[in-house]
């Protein structure tokens, strides 16, 4: 069985972080669950996290300061950002997708997830295993 892949969820509204972690929970993902920026970077900061997910808008450090953060520590890392209220985010952002909240079905954010994972890890590799070795009693 293949190890679950972590998703740091970050958002300052709790009820919404909840429903987000039991959605990706469901779909057999371990989840760090932050209600606020720094409480997330001080989580990413223990390692082993594959993917972010974050609020845009939250007091103290938002999301686009969260994300920009993180990359700084780990460029490769792919980082989600959504918000319910802005539709559109003019301005620069070092995250790898931006939704805006209500805009998308909950199975197309998990499938963009599928596939952010996917291309982190990289291809598959097609000959992992090694051949059996002769033994020098045969």
């Amino acid at each position: 069985m293949r190890p679950k892949r972590t998703i740091l969820c970050v958002d300052d509204n709790e009820q919404a972080l909840s429903i987000r972690k039991l959605m990706l929970e469901t779909r057999g993902y371990r989840v760090l669950a932050c209600s606020n920026g720094q409480q997330a970077l001080d989580a990413f900061k223990q390692g082993g996290v594959d993917l972010v997910l974050s609020d845009l808008q939250m007091p103290g450090l938002d999301g686009a300061e969260l994300v920009a953060k993180i990359k700084e520590l780990s460029a490769c890392t792919p980082a989600i950002l959504f918000s319910g209220k802005t539709r559109f985010y003019e301005k620069d952002t070092r995250a790898d997708l931006f939704l805006p909240k209500g805009m998308y079905a909950p199975i197309e954010l998990l499938e963009r997830i599928r596939l952010m994972l996917v291309k982190k890890r990289g291809p598959k590799r097609l000959n992992s295993v090694e051949p059996p070795r002769m033994s020098a009693a045969s």
